[in-house]
């Protein structure tokens, strides 16, 4: 068994004295791990760091086992990501999101989104923007994602302002009013298209508070496991951003 492919480095894990478990996130093969002979070696060590974009060639001699990876290196982001915390809490939040997918499953949209955010991690509000919605096309692609096309009660999609955290659906303001505490604020950057922009924190943190819902109900709390330490402190930053506004 053998195919070529695009990847991004989200995670290594030592594998005897010499070698690496490499995990990738790939365009068309999903997540997806490997042994890197030699992975640990001065030579190696600088491209095998998580945010790097590689080619992979994975190998094995049936389509079931660990295999192995020739990679090369095509964007080194190491240097940029290890000097800023936002950015090393980001990569490692990114990467605890794309586990929640099952390995070798593929879902070449959340390859792209991984890809465009990595050149913006080291700015928490830039960056926060574009997680949020990376954490919405998870939702997506686990089952679970959001209508934010238009109002739940009314129909229409002007003024929508508000998620229904039973259904998951978007709310207008007006049609909310009555009982807008129940409601999840929805950040009306999330009804643009995506861009470099950057949004207030407010508005972030109201966003990851929304994805962070239905991610807890949907995912964490079936499987009975715990958001990751990343994204918390990685909100962290974003609040302290807030706080000084």
């Amino acid at each position: 068994m053998q195919w070529s492919d695009e990847g991004i480095i989200i995670g290594t894990r030592r594998h005897g004295e010499t070698s690496l478990i490499v995990e990738l996130m790939t365009a068309t093969h999903g997540r997806h791990l490997g042994l890197v002979r030699g992975g640990r070696s001065r030579r190696l060590q600088p491209l095998l760091q998580p945010g790097n974009s590689v080619t992979a060639t994975w190998r094995a001699r049936l389509d079931g086992h660990l295999g192995y990876y020739a990679l090369e290196g095509t964007t080194s982001r190491a240097a940029q990501l290890i000097d800023s915390a936002s950015a090393l809490f980001g990569i490692q939040m990114l990467a605890a999101l794309l586990r929640l997918l099952p390995e070798r499953d593929p879902h070449p949209n959340l390859y792209e989104g991984l890809d465009a955010i990595l050149d913006y991690l080291d700015d928490p509000l830039i960056a926060g923007g574009l997680v949020v919605r990376f954490e919405l096309k998870l939702l997506d692609d686990l089952g679970f994602g959001l209508d934010l096309s238009e109002c739940a009660a009314t129909g229409r999609n002007d003024d929508l302002a508000y998620v229904s955290p039973r259904t998951g659906r978007a709310v207008s303001r007006s049609a909310a009013e009555p009982y807008r505490d129940r409601l999840l604020r929805l950040p009306a950057f999330l009804l643009e298209a995506p861009s470099q922009s950057r949004p207030d924190a407010a508005a972030v943190a109201d966003a990851f508070h929304l994805t962070g819902y239905f991610l807890a109900r949907h995912v964490y709390e079936p499987r009975g496991i715990e958001p990751p330490e990343a994204r918390q402190a990685f909100l962290g930053l974003i609040a302290r951003r807030r706080d000084a506004a």
